[in-house]
């Protein structure tokens, strides 16, 4: 019995126009991403890494192709459905975290469960600040909090809808290296255990080796899946 992958692309490519004509970010890509995996995508920078990451969230929208999460297609969705499927499927971890300013870590983290209209909102959030070991950073807002701890406030914020698949654009690229190394064991850790699907873009050779595939990017092509 075949089991659906949580992620398929299919001949998926992205043009845009600028001054001198038509430019190409990526080209035709096709690939498979099955539940609980761990998948990096790895390449220069330019190389089309972040347009790819957006196209696999419906955050944009594909010039050829297709990508279907969770047995939907992205493509026939309208902009509001594409946010409902993703409120409902995905969690978010980038560079600069992305924090609300005047939130505190807990009402952060609550912010996406209230959107759900969940009643637990306030005992999950505090739940998953406490596995993230934010306990007693409660009310704490992002200003008085440091790049480590912003990060893992983002973390507590992606998994506690608990989504199918968490994307993750440079999730160290603002965290000195022992940050970043606790970061990411905790975002290894939370991902074995909740068999969330994760997909990151990383330029760190050393998280990427990490992950159970790296899909290499290079001009737009997908050079090798390993």
């Amino acid at each position: 019995m075949s089991v659906t992958p949580v992620l398929a692309v299919q001949g998926l490519s992205k043009s845009v126009q600028d001054s001198s004509g038509v430019l190409t970010i990526l080209h035709t890509l096709s690939f498979q991403v099955r539940q609980g995996e761990s998948v990096a995508i790895v390449g220069a920078s330019g190389s089309g890494k972040s347009t790819l990451l957006s196209l696999l969230a419906g955050l944009d929208t594909p010039s050829t192709g297709s990508v279907l999460m969770c047995g939907k297609n992205l493509a026939t969705m309208t902009e509001d459905q594409r946010a409902a499927h993703r409120a409902q499927h995905v969690g978010f971890v980038f560079q600069n975290f992305q924090l609300i300013a005047h939130l505190t870590a807990l009402e952060n983290v609550m912010l996406p469960l209230e959107l759900r209209g969940d009643r637990d909102a306030r005992k999950k959030a505090t739940a998953m600040l406490e596995r993230v070991g934010l306990g007693a950073r409660l009310q704490h807002k992002p200003v008085v909090m440091s790049g480590g701890e912003q990060q893992r406030v983002a973390l507590a914020r992606a998994f506690v809808v608990q989504p199918d698949v968490l994307m993750a654009d440079e999730p160290t690229g603002s965290l000195d290296h022992d940050t970043g190394v606790a970061v990411m064991d905790l975002m290894f850790k939370l991902n074995q255990e909740k068999g969330t699907t994760l997909i990151l873009v990383t330029h760190d050779e050393e998280i990427a080796q990490r992950c159970g595939r790296r899909l290499h990017i290079h001009g737009g092509h997908l050079q090798a899946d390993h």
